[in-house]
């Protein structure tokens, strides 16, 4: 069964008169500035499905304001998201009525896919948060990073369109910071150091990603060598400055130091069989949590920084090789 509509948007009709001051400004702009919880592409939306009337007639986001005009915007109630809420499992570290932050376990998805079409961490959060306010009039969170499926730590996820708008505003422009803690294969010779690479689609394997030498994105993934374990790892603190998809794992696996379980970019399981079979039960998915998140508050423009102890897995890997 769907989650009621709980909508913190005004689903009633609301009236303003252009002032003299507001003589000649765009209409999406004037009601952007007026209706605090609403983004200006959601605006639009409304306009253009007829929900906004000037003088009782119908309106264009760019058309421009006369004095003594009168707007009318109605926003109607947020639709049900189509996704059943569901019981998954997840820490929650922080939460108001604007975002939360989660500590996601090793082995959630994030969204719905092909062969993960329950149990996914938007699935959790539907029934989790009773109070969000919608994205883009849907009930739903709002996802503005991801990690991959068997990587865990700091997400942050939207309640709201402004929230979510600010948020990804500062994703875009690399201002939050993400700090990950990951054990890879080798001892890495110097303390620290910057992977500055682009990344593609690889040709051939159309599910994976590749460093290429031109087209690609462009990358950069700090690293500063925390701890040399076992004659045969590294403990790094990472700090990807770019968010493509798979990024830590491609630029250390192509820099020949592939995190430790990584199914698709590191060593198999003839690897850990010849060369550290004590390891071979212990390390079942790759080594990388996402420990620290910082960005700005989206209300309030506060700094906000979050951290995230290892798992469990994750720990006990790192104590073995330590013993070793």
């Amino acid at each position: 069964m769907a989650l009621p509509a709980v909508n913190h948007e005004q689903d009633s009709v609301r009236t303003f008169r252009a002032s003299v001051h507001d003589q000649n400004e765009r209409l999406d702009q004037f009601l952007t500035s007026r209706a605090k919880e609403l983004t200006r592409s959601r605006v639009q939306e409304l306009i253009r499905a007829g929900h906004v009337r000037i003088n009782e007639g119908p309106a264009k986001p760019s058309y421009r304001l006369k004095t003594g005009d009168v707007i009318s915007i109605f926003v109607p109630p947020a639709r049900a998201c189509h996704l059943e809420p569901e019981r998954v499992d997840f820490g929650v570290v922080y939460e108001d009525s604007s975002l939360i932050v989660i500590n996601k376990p090793p082995g959630v998805v994030i969204h719905p896919a092909p062969g993960h079409t329950t149990g996914t961490l938007v699935h959790g959060l539907l029934r989790h948060c009773r109070d969000l306010s919608g994205i883009g009039g849907e009930l739903r969170p709002g996802i503005v990073h991801r990690l991959d499926k068997d990587t865990s730590g700091l997400m942050v996820a939207a309640k709201n369109d402004v929230a979510h708008q600010a948020l990804s505003a500062q994703f875009k422009a690399k201002r939050v910071n993400k700090q990950y803690t990951a054990i890879v294969h080798g001892i890495l010779k110097n303390g620290e150091g910057i992977i500055d690479l682009p990344i593609a689609r690889h040709p051939v394997r159309r599910k994976e990603m590749c460093v290429v030498s031109s087209g690609g994105r462009e990358a950069f993934t700090h690293w500063r060598k925390g701890e040399e374990l076992a004659g045969k790892f590294s403990l790094l603190i990472v700090t990807p400055k770019t968010g493509r998809t798979h990024q830590i794992r491609v630029h250390l696996a192509h820099a020949g130091h592939p995190i430790a379980g990584d199914p698709v970019y590191g060593y198999r399981k003839t690897w850990w069989k010849k060369h550290w079979p004590a390891g071979q039960d212990e390390v079942t998915r790759q080594m990388l949590h996402a420990g620290k998140l910082g960005f700005s508050h989206p209300e309030s423009g506060e700094p906000c920084e979050f951290r995230a102890p290892l798992p469990e897995d994750m720990q006990r890997v790192l104590d073995l090789m330590r013993r070793q």
